[in-house]
């Protein structure tokens, strides 16, 4: 597979690395929500036009790498996590 996504109005390769942090930075993220937070980002690769190509987390972080398109902007990414 390549590593760029083809359009027909253009080829690209944008990689975000998304940090979320947990408020106060709490150590709060188990195995279980690790879990829940994968089977959610996956429900979003399905719907939009964003591969996610690692998710790691921490207690009191995650890290996320993920490819999309330039019409999306990060904040927009943000708020589809939000939205599932």
């Amino acid at each position: 597979m390549s590593e760029f996504i083809h359009k027909n109005y253009n080829v690209t390769v944008l990689i975000y690395h998304l940090v979320f942090p947990v408020k106060y930075r709490r150590a709060v993220l188990d195995a279980g929500v690790d879990r829940v937070i994968t089977l959610t980002w996956a429900e979003i690769d399905k719907r939009y036009e964003i591969n996610f190509l690692e998710i790691g987390s921490d207690e009191d972080h995650i890290h996320f790498l993920d490819r999309s398109l330039p019409m999306y902007s990060t904040g927009n990414d943000d708020k589809k996590f939000v939205s599932v």
